[in-house]
């Protein structure tokens, strides 16, 4: 992959503010989009094409089209060994993305493909 670095617009920005200092205690995918559970009471929702919210907690767990099983399991999702995030950038390549949360201690890693529309989420240290 040849990575460049991508331009961010006012709401991701806007998002990615908010989300700096934060520690990312969980993730997931579900429909494509990548969930990252944080340590102050919101889901940080990354959708294919890099569109980004905010969304709390509870509000957006009870808004997936999943079964009661399937919520309480991912209601409760800690993951990952992560510290607070630091910076965020953003890369692309053709139609693919990359959103590299770049936190204290390690990194995590969000890639998406527009055209094979899948999410993956790696912690890469």
């Amino acid at each position: 992959m040849t990575w460049t670095a991508a331009e961010t617009n006012t709401h991701q920005d806007h998002v990615i503010a908010h989300v700096i200092g934060a520690t990312p205690l969980g993730h997931f995918v579900w429909d494509e989009t990548a969930y990252i559970v944080l340590d102050i009471g919101f889901i940080w929702n990354i959708y294919l094409n890099m569109e980004m919210g905010l969304v709390p907690h509870r509000l957006a767990i009870s808004e997936l089209e999943a079964d009661d099983e399937k919520k309480k399991e991912l209601s409760e999702v800690r993951n990952v060994e992560s510290s607070p995030i630091e910076s965020v950038e953003l890369f692309e390549d053709g139609d693919e993305r990359r959103l590299v949360l770049n936190c204290e201690l390690d990194r995590l890693v969000i890639e998406t493909s527009l055209s094979h529309r899948w999410t993956r989420i790696k912690s890469d240290l």
